[in-house]
């Protein structure tokens, strides 16, 4: 019985406890947070589901608590392996852009001008997960016979970093994530090879949240960058990454994703699932 009853005053349930969002990051933890802690705290308010942000130490780790079923809900693209896909998580939303490559890309000043002379030399990747930043150009590379030797950094911006510190030949890399780093930080880049787009990373909810509480957080989401009070909320978010445009969401499902799926039937780079 309510304490509250028994001291004959009003009885107040406690707020229930907020769900898990995990973030796959590509950016440093306190960027990744910078940008996701005001949109959280806005489809909160708006859907009346309590989001909480949850990012692991690296991308892989952020992963690896979906897996664990640590999450409720993310936003990522590591979902859409074989295996993880068995998982049941839904698809709700994507970013709404172009789409996204994976890119083999050097220093613009570098001497190499084509994969095979990568061969044998250190090559930055994200994480062993990662599409753009790891299996599009890993595949590429593996496609083209060229053996390299990879260096995962946890995520892709510190991928980024090594190299422009030239501590690797050339970095496997998501084009978007690229070029917002390279704009930010004034860094000259060449690409030595691309891959078709991919869909932007996917809003996804478990197996174990409710349709209705999925659909609240879709429709917040959605309607986001529609809202004035949104839409501030999405410009604030770009300001702290120094993007040159706001990033909305539109709705999306498992459809959206075929390709991945298609992608990982067919690559000749080992799957880490």
């Amino acid at each position: 019985m309510c304490l509250a009853l028994l001291l004959g005053t009003a009885c107040q349930a406690a707020p229930p406890a907020p769900y898990a969002f995990g973030v796959l990051n590509h950016r440093s933890l306190q960027a990744t947070a910078a940008y996701w802690n005001p949109i959280l705290t806005y489809v909160s308010a708006r859907s009346g589901v309590p989001l909480e942000l949850h990012i692991g130490r690296t991308a892989n780790e952020t992963t690896d608590r979906v897996v664990a079923r640590k999450l409720d809900f993310a936003y990522t693209n590591h979902l859409f392996t074989p295996k993880r896909h068995k998982l049941g998580w839904r698809v709700l939303a994507r970013q709404d852009t172009q789409g996204i490559r994976g890119q083999v890309v050097v220093l613009d000043s570098s001497p190499v001008t084509t994969l095979h002379e990568l061969a044998g030399k250190p090559v930055a990747f994200a994480n062993p997960y990662g599409l753009t930043g790891y299996y599009l150009p890993m595949d590429t590379l593996l496609r083209a016979e060229v053996k390299v030797t990879p260096l995962f950094s946890g995520n892709q911006e510190a991928a980024m970093g090594q190299l422009e510190s030239g501590q690797v030949a050339a970095a496997g890399v998501s084009d978007q994530v690229m070029a917002d780093f390279a704009r930010r930080r004034q860094l000259k880049y060449r690409v030595l090879a691309e891959s078709k787009p991919y869909f932007d990373l996917a809003v996804m909810a478990s197996p174990r949240i409710n349709t209705a509480d999925g659909e609240k957080v879709r429709q917040a989401f959605i309607n986001m960058a529609g809202d004035p009070a949104g839409l501030r909320v999405l410009q604030q978010s770009a300001r702290s990454l120094g993007l040159s445009r706001v990033r909305g969401f539109v709705a999306a499902d498992d459809r959206d994703y075929a390709d991945y799926r298609a992608f990982f039937q067919h690559t000749r780079v080992p799957l880490n699932e």
